[in-house]
């Protein structure tokens, strides 16, 4: 226990440190200017000409400059004005505690799968043993995930580049806390912040209801915490309406995520698609592409996950991430350091060496594509893709690989390793 608690000291010490000495760096510039890690959805520089127009009595949303909403530009504008030039000291502190949070959400959830485990350890085959957690499970996944988190490059240059994406893992993150220590208020506010900023985390509406109705086995108080969630979006509109004076920040903030009106080159897909798509279908293919990312999977995996709403909510984090119009690799850090959590499904996961290899070549072959396309002029915009689409698709995998874990862990749980059909061993043939 001493020596994880100096572990993680050190990791804190050492992801700072990193931190600072990339701001202070000539790479800081560059790091900023990488599309892979600033989109049009989380550029500091445009927060800041949103936050200078508005200083002016202009409405940052008479331009297509500005994507984020009056309440969030309020907050950053507070930031900008407060520390000035020290601003990358405020991202810092901002991955600080969001490592922190999922130390906590880690370690909980640990806690709380092994007491599930013991409390129903006699249901259980007398051969599942390799599938059961151990007393180390407890302490080492949440001291990984804190590894992974301050010490994966994705989150490191995220944060160097100032990306608003950091402050959006923070709620995010913290919404994980509320969840599974059933913090009304922390739960209600942060899923609040976090729908009203890109619409998307509205799914999570479902693992709010699931966690607090495993929590206090009412349906009637997790209908409650899902209402309040609801008012506090609602009154979160409001607020801004009346900050900006009208209601043309829903264009510029919820339209220009639905609308994917800027097609500037990402780590996702939806830029390529929608470049080279006929306009004729657009509108289609927009609404279908749109609808994989919020209520296609919503009802199945509410209902496989319905037993572990934690998981549920990871799962619906990593399908936003996916598949949202404007992802960076901010965003994926963040998935990425959920993945210790699962440690109780690794046993069973088939895919993810495969899986965290292509997404380690692709994060390096990507930035060499992007410039022989683009400086270099030798390559064009389907090697990029290639990359970008291969990155994704790891991504999936690693999803579905954990689905399929989970149900497969719950299947040897219940009936071990013996696999027999009528009373014989089973043989599987391919033909």
């Amino acid at each position: 226990m001493h020596s994880n608690r100096l572990t993680l000291c050190f990791v804190f010490f050492l992801g700072i440190s990193i931190r600072w000495c990339l701001v202070n760096s000539q790479y800081r510039q560059n790091i900023q200017d990488r599309i892979e890690i600033t989109t049009p959805l989380n550029s500091i520089k445009r927060v800041i000409e949103g936050h200078y127009r508005a200083s002016l009595g202009i409405n940052p949303y008479e331009s297509d400059i500005l994507h984020e909403s009056p309440i969030h530009l309020k907050f950053y504008s507070f930031l900008i004005t407060n520390f000035g030039q020290n601003l990358p000291l405020a991202f810092i502190a901002a991955d600080i505690i969001t490592a922190l949070g999922l130390y906590l959400f880690s370690k909980r959830y640990m806690l709380q799968l092994f007491i599930e485990q013991e409390l129903e350890k006699h249901t259980y085959a007398k051969d599942s043993v390799n599938q059961l957690l151990k007393g180390k499970d407890l302490s080492l996944p949440p001291l990984y995930t804190v590894i992974v988190f301050l010490l994966n490059p994705y989150t490191i240059f995220n944060c160097v580049a100032c990306t608003t994406s950091t402050f959006s893992n923070l709620v995010m993150t913290w919404f994980l806390v509320g969840t599974i220590y059933n913090n009304c208020l922390l739960s209600v506010v942060t899923l609040a912040l976090s729908a009203f900023q890109s619409f998307y985390p509205l799914v999570l509406i479902s693992p709010l209801y699931l966690s607090f109705y495993k929590g206090t086995k009412s349906i009637f108080k997790a209908t409650l915490v899902v209402i309040a969630a609801l008012l506090a979006i609602s009154g979160l509109m409001v607020l801004s309406k009346e900050i900006n004076g009208g209601w043309q920040f829903l264009d510029e903030t919820f339209g220009f995520i639905l609308q994917v009106n800027d097609q500037q080159p990402n780590v996702g897909v939806f830029w390529y698609f929608f470049m080279e798509m006929f306009e004729h279908f657009r509108l289609l293919f927009l609404w279908s592409y749109q609808m994989n990312v919020t209520i296609l999977y919503l009802v199945p995996l509410s209902i496989k996950f319905r037993k572990d709403p934690s998981l549920l909510a990871a799962c619906f984090i990593s399908v936003i991430t996916i598949f949202k119009s404007y992802p960076s690799i901010g965003d994926f850090a963040l998935t990425l350091a959920l993945l210790p959590s699962w440690k109780h499904l690794y046993n069973c996961m088939q895919q993810i060496l495969i899986s965290c290899v292509t997404i380690v070549v692709t994060t390096i072959l990507a930035p060499i594509l992007w410039d022989l396309w683009i400086y270099w002029g030798t390559a064009n915009a389907n090697f990029f893709f290639g990359a970008t689409l291969a990155f994704v698709t790891a991504h999936i995998f690693i999803v579905t690989d954990i689905s399929f874990a989970y149900s497969k862990r719950e299947y040897l749980l219940k009936f071990g390793n013996c696999r027999k059909i009528n009373g014989k061993d089973a043989k599987l043939v391919l033909e």
